[in-house]
């Protein structure tokens, strides 16, 4: 059997496929703008921003309506509450500018974790010298579902439209196709 690749054989893919997924992302979200749609603004913004601010709200999530003890849910008041609506979930920031830089890091952070993680599961399974499209698949598969893998768990369990999650998934997939030619062509021979 041919030997495994080290993770330090990998450093290079790790790190390329990072900042390659970063360019891409951000040519996905700055010029093709079809991500434009996955947010709107309320009609009475002003009015929702007073309510919120007066319930001092913090950062955190919450959900409308809220329901402390699951056994609740089948009341009448809560399943009145629950007709009426909005029903969804509201993630709160903290006040203040939103800093680009700081979530931008954090991405990137995210990606090499993601490509580090790739890398990993490659450098238990496959050896020196494996072929191009082995070692295709198999990181595509992997970071494809680091990018994507809670995607359907955000539609189901917090209301994310599924509109916004087939493009996120389109986004994961692209990302991990990015992902695996970065390792396919740098894989140690």
């Amino acid at each position: 059997m041919n030997a495994l690749v080290s993770l330090g054989h990998l450093w290079l893919p790790i790190l390329l496929s990072a900042v390659i997924v970063f360019l891409a992302s951000s040519l996905l979200h700055m010029v093709l703008k079809y991500h434009h749609s996955d947010y709107r603004g309320l009609s009475n913004e002003d009015a929702v921003r007073a309510v919120i601010n007066a319930g001092r709200a913090g950062p955190g999530q919450y959900v409308i309506p809220y329901c402390p003890n699951p056994k609740e849910l089948g009341t009448p008041e809560m399943t009145q509450k629950l007709v009426e609506g909005p029903v969804g979930v509201l993630a709160v920031h903290a006040n203040g500018p939103v800093s680009m830089g700081t979530m931008l890091g954090s991405w990137f952070v995210y990606l090499l974790v993601i490509a580090f993680f790739t890398a990993y599961v490659l450098s238990r399974t496959m050896p020196l010298g494996t072929p191009y499209l082995v070692v295709f698949r198999t990181a595509g598969t992997v970071a494809w579902m680091g990018y994507s893998g809670g995607e359907i768990a955000n539609a189901i369990w917090r209301y994310q439209p599924w509109t916004v999650t087939w493009k996120n998934i389109l986004d994961g997939l692209i990302y991990g196709l990015l992902t695996a030619g970065v390792f396919g062509w740098l894989w140690p021979r």
